[in-house]
C-alpha cells in the first residue's frame, strides 16, 4: 500500500477537496509537478489547469483549478486556488459556450482584450477536460 498525505484545495468561498491521497499533480508557473509523500517543501504558483488526484485505493480523480499556488509541507499539500471545481460541479455546455467566446475574441486580434480571452480560453478547457471525464 502507497503512502498517504493529506491534499486539501481551498479556495476563498469553500474547501474543495480534503482527504488523504498517494499522489498529486498540478500545472505549476515553471511545469508540470508531481507530489509524493515526502516530498521536498515547496510553494509556487500554478497556472489554470487539472489537478490530478491519486487517492489509497489507486482511484483518479480530476479537479479543475484556475490559478493559484500550492503549498508541500511534511505530510500536507495545500492548493489554495483562485476558483475550483469538482466534475459533477461543472455544466458542459456553458463551458463550451465560453470556450467559443473566447476563441472568437482571440481570431479577432484585439490586443487589449487578448489576455483576457486567452485566460478564458484556458479556464473553459480545463473545465471541459475535468467535467467530460467526470461524466
Amino acid at each position: 500500500m502507497a503512502v498517504t498525505f493529506q491534499l486539501d484545495i481551498v479556495t476563498p468561498e469553500r474547501k474543495v477537496f480534503s482527504g488523504d491521497v498517494t499522489f498529486v499533480s498540478v500545472k505549476g508557473m515553471s511545469g508540470d509537478l508531481g507530489i509524493l509523500a515526502n516530498h521536498m517543501p515547496l510553494v509556487t504558483p500554478l497556472k489554470i489547469g487539472p489537478v490530478k488526484i491519486i487517492g489509497p485505493e489507486n482511484e483518479e480523480q480530476l479537479v479543475a483549478v484556475s490559478g493559484g499556488f500550492i503549498e508541500v509541507r511534511g505530510s500536507k499539500v495545500t492548493i489554495l486556488a483562485e476558483a475550483a471545481e469538482l466534475p459533477e460541479e461543472i455544466d458542459i455546455d456553458r463551458a463550451l459556450r465560453a470556450k467559443e467566446r473566447a476563441e472568437q475574441r482571440l481570431a479577432k486580434r484585439m490586443e487589449y482584450d487578448a489576455k483576457r480571452a486567452q485566460l478564458s480560453l484556458q479556464r473553459a478547457i480545463t473545465r471541459l477536460q475535468v467535467g467530460n471525464r467526470g461524466k
